[in-house]
């Protein structure tokens, strides 16, 4: 790798934070300075990059500890507001996931598969100050002889409540189509047959982990903004696969990276973490994610200075080819064309539509970038990078 022209430290930017001298920019708005000035004088010049993306991340969940009932309880089968969350953790702990369905859905009695309440909802409902109705059941001990307890709780009611994911911000990610003949129903969306729409996620040139596509400062200790409040990233995330086929500006051109997060529910937000239910197939939880890029020298100024128009999405037939998993992209798109609203695909023009939000993407970048500004959020220096794979830098 050739030697860079600037250096910087995450703590020299930390202490210019704490004397309100660092210069923070979002992604967006680093395309245009790294673009006028060139990566060397906008490394000189910005010192925090901030980003965000807000989707459906399925991989989440919240660990609650609801207290011990008189007399005590040793829960193995917990509910809150009919959706079970899993008690074999302890006595009065629990761990109820996104994506876990309320049993007695009336929806899905109407319309079997489909649900309109589940654990994101949930926890939606709890970071929202709303009451939920806990059910929990017990064999019985002789140091936990309860069999049963029944409460209604609100979220400062639990003794802990901590969002933990195990997967969230896909570094990229599919644009999903159907070249079947009939409707079909999937996480991304409802897929019309002959290919006549293609559905995408991610911010594109906002999300975190495109903005550090080699995670040279991303990983276990990260300080990020997650569901309104402050969050840290864990570790590399289930299924993270940082060998995914890369275009020449370093960036993949698949799933690639994905991180596991966590933080405290009671400091978070339901304005960035909010339920969905997905027609035809579940439930899920959007959540808001937001992480800061220090920029330490010249390459990372030109990894956060990438645009939408730079950044290739690889496009796949959902309808025979996904559920199979064994073919491979039909095409790549960028997200530059994705965003006008229509691509070419097999030489037919198709509807595009984005299943993340990018203006609230938009707004978790601005949040983060307020609060670093404010010297109320010091960068957190990762303990251990997220595993990656060797980038020989762009050259002179």
């Amino acid at each position: 790798m050739s030697q860079f022209k600037v250096k910087k430290t995450v703590a020299e930017i930390n202490e210019k934070i704490k004397q309100g001298q660092a210069v923070v920019v979002t992604a967006e708005e680093m395309i245009g300075i790294t673009k006028e000035l060139g990566p060397v004088q906008a490394a000189r010049k910005v010192d925090v990059v901030t980003t965000g993306t807000f989707g459906i991340m399925c991989s989440s969940g919240a660990f609650l500890n609801f207290g011990h009932a008189k007399p005590r309880i040793k829960a193995s089968r917990v509910y809150l507001n009919r959706v079970e969350a899993y008690a074999g953790v302890a006595a009065v702990d629990c761990y109820i996931g996104a994506a876990q369905p309320r049993e007695d859905d009336p929806l899905n009695k109407v319309f079997p598969g489909r649900f309109r309440y589940g654990g994101g909802h949930v926890i939606e409902d709890l970071v929202a100050g709303r009451e939920v109705h806990l059910e929990a059941t017990a064999y019985g001990t002789d140091c936990y002889p309860s069999r049963s307890h029944e409460a209604r709780m609100k979220l400062k009611d639990f003794r802990d409540g901590f969002l933990f994911n195990p997967r969230n911000g896909y570094q990229n990610y599919n644009c999903a189509v159907n070249l079947s003949k009939k409707t079909i129903y999937t996480y991304m969306g409802i897929l019309r047959p002959d290919c006549s729409n293609a559905n995408y996620s991610t911010s594109g040139q906002l999300s975190p982990l495109l903005n550090d596509p080699f995670y040279r400062t991303i990983g276990i200790g990260t300080r990020i903004f997650l569901g309104g409040g402050i969050g840290y990233v864990v570790g590399p995330g289930t299924q993270h696969d940082p060998g995914v086929k890369r275009s020449e500006n370093g960036v993949v051109m698949g799933g690639a990276g994905t991180i596991a997060v966590m933080g405290n529910l009671k400091g978070m937000s339901s304005k960035f973490l909010r339920g969905a239910s997905i027609t035809g197939y579940g439930c899920s939880l959007n959540v808001g994610i937001g992480i800061p890029i220090p920029i330490l020298d010249e390459e990372m100024a030109r990894f956060t200075g990438i645009s939408d128009d730079e950044i290739f999405v690889p496009v796949a037939d959902y309808g025979y080819d996904y559920p199979e998993g064994s073919g491979g992209p039909l095409t790549h798109v960028t997200y530059g064309q994705l965003k006008t609203g229509e691509v070419t695909i097999d030489g037919k023009k198709v509807t595009t539509a984005p299943l993340s939000s990018y203006s609230a993407a938009l707004e978790i970048a601005e949040t983060l970038k307020d609060w670093i500004r404010s010297g109320k959020f010091l960068l957190g220096e990762a303990q251990e990078t997220l595993p990656s794979i060797a980038f020989e830098g762009f050259g002179d």
